[in-house]
């Protein structure tokens, strides 16, 4: 892990109160250096599988980054102007006039992750000697487009200086994995990772469903307009996905229901599916049956189950038609745990096969509800805080919340959850800095002392991870 910090003070996030301040030092001591796990994200695996070089700085740092443009969407500048490209193929900003219209609004960011993520990527990765503004905006481009153009600026190279010792990607329940495939026999082979996120097929309300569905058949040669066989390719290519080294899946749905209904209310939902004519109770009865389905498969294969319940996606829908989803118009929402997750529990729950690893944006529900299942089911796991309260705040609240009910060793560790490549080192240099310091805390109130908190840490930033996602 790098561990150059560029013009980044090293007491950054740290106490304030200098004896909290000596302690969290000591801890961050401890951990700082120690390798990248980053079992949950959303790098392209073709960046590592072609290892060509990255162009730009603003097509590297800006464009993709919906943290980011949300923000500046927020104060009302135009998409076109940051170089996003648009779905009709129009004209948008070129590299240089994007980078100079983000430095422009750096300043929106002050005090927010993003700046601590994008002066970190700056400072300590791409060896910048100045903050970002609009005076040095020219200087910085061309000297990232110079850093960028050298062999050790390479996907590959990246990886090896962040540290990372596995990457996971997100992929597609339907991708043909292509790129994975061409690190088999390479060192990277075990290093880069696919994660079979089945969204698409498994949300009867998603956009081209029933193409999907169709195309599912034709992978797998099953019938899947029959239940049953629709389960059984799911089984098929979830064993390509393992063959490339995937240790588990990923759900994002818009409420954490499941359910366990007889075959057949499952094939009445799947027919009405396929036809496009299910109401919206009948769609999400679709998803939350789906979801146990998931489970039951991950009994079987063995392959960790992520769910990321909750958030409002896409809520711009002029901004979704002009340039497709991600691009920052999604809101956190109350989202309600225990009861719907009984039908999944209590068919599987107790199965030590099963591992599930449960992720919200409804901070109230850490306390309420989610420290204390994890603190019951063998099977719960809680992941990080995630999207937006991936922060130096939201971690705090996160440790705060479920550390005395679900204990530290029902806890998934870290994962970044990033498209931003340069950005991983620097968010998990946060949740390090963010464990020392709550550590610290416990240490000076004498509820640990120091050698089982330097044992907590290492594990929240490291062991934690592998544990939980079987790596």
């Amino acid at each position: 892990m790098i561990l150059n910090d560029g013009f980044l003070h090293p007491d950054r996030l740290l106490p304030t109160e200098p004896g909290l301040r000596r302690i969290a030092r000591d801890l961050y001591e401890h951990i700082r250096a120690l390798p990248i796990l980053s079992p949950h994200g959303h790098t392209e695996p073709m960046w590592f599988a072609t290892d060509a070089p990255f162009t730009g700085a603003a097509n590297l740092l800006v464009t993709p980054d919906h943290y980011l443009l949300r923000m500046l969407r927020s104060q009302g500048v135009n998409y076109d102007a940051l170089g996003v490209p648009r779905l009709d193929g129009g004209p948008v900003a070129g590299p240089r006039d994007a980078w100079k219209t983000f430095a422009a609004h750096y300043h929106l960011f002050a005090g927010t992750p993003s700046a601590l993520w994008i002066d970190h990527a700056m400072g300590s990765v791409l060896g910048c000697s100045e903050r970002l503004t609009p005076d040095t905006a020219d200087a910085l481009f061309d000297h990232i487009t110079d850093r960028l153009c050298r062999p050790e600026f390479r996907p590959r190279a990246l990886l090896e200086r962040f540290g990372v010792e596995v990457i996971a990607t997100t992929d597609s329940a339907l991708d043909d994995l292509r790129h994975h495939a061409a690190l088999v026999g390479t060192t990277w082979e075990q290093r880069v990772v696919p994660t079979y996120r089945p969204d698409a097929l498994t949300d009867p309300e998603a956009s081209g469903f029933s193409a999907g569905i169709t195309q599912l058949a034709k992978l797998t040669n099953c019938d899947t307009a029959h239940w049953p066989e629709m389960i059984e390719a799911h089984r098929r290519c979830r064993a390509v996905f393992r063959a490339l080294g995937a240790t588990a899946t990923d759900h994002g749905t818009p409420s954490a229901a499941t359910a366990d209904l007889p075959p057949d209310k499952c094939q009445r939902l799947l027919t009405g599916a396929l036809a496009g004519q299910l109401t919206p109770a009948e769609a999400e009865q679709f998803r939350a049956q789906m979801l146990t389905e998931m489970a039951g498969l991950s009994v079987e294969d063995g392959m960790v189950m992520q769910l990321h319940a909750g958030p409002r996606r896409n809520t711009d829908r002029a901004m979704l038609a002009l340039r497709g989803p991600n691009m920052g118009a999604d809101i956190p929402q109350r989202t309600e745990w225990s009861a719907a997750l009984e039908p999944l529990l209590n068919r599987y729950g107790q199965n030590p096969n099963l591992r599930l690893i449960l992720f919200t944006l409804d901070e109230g529900a850490y306390a309420r509800e989610l420290a204390p299942m994890a603190g019951y089911w063998p099977c719960l796991m809680l992941g990080p805080p995630w999207w937006f309260h991936d922060s130096p705040g939201g971690m705090r609240r996160y440790l705060e919340q479920v550390h005395e009910t679900a204990g530290f060793a029902n806890l998934a560790g870290f994962n970044d959850d990033t498209r931003a490549l340069l950005s991983i080192p620097a968010r998990h240099d946060v949740w390090r800095r963010a464990v020392a310091g709550f550590l610290a805390g416990l240490v000076a109130d004498h509820r640990l002392d120091q050698t089982d908190a330097a044992s907590i840490a290492a594990d929240l930033s490291y062991g934690a991870a592998k544990r939980a996602y079987r790596l």
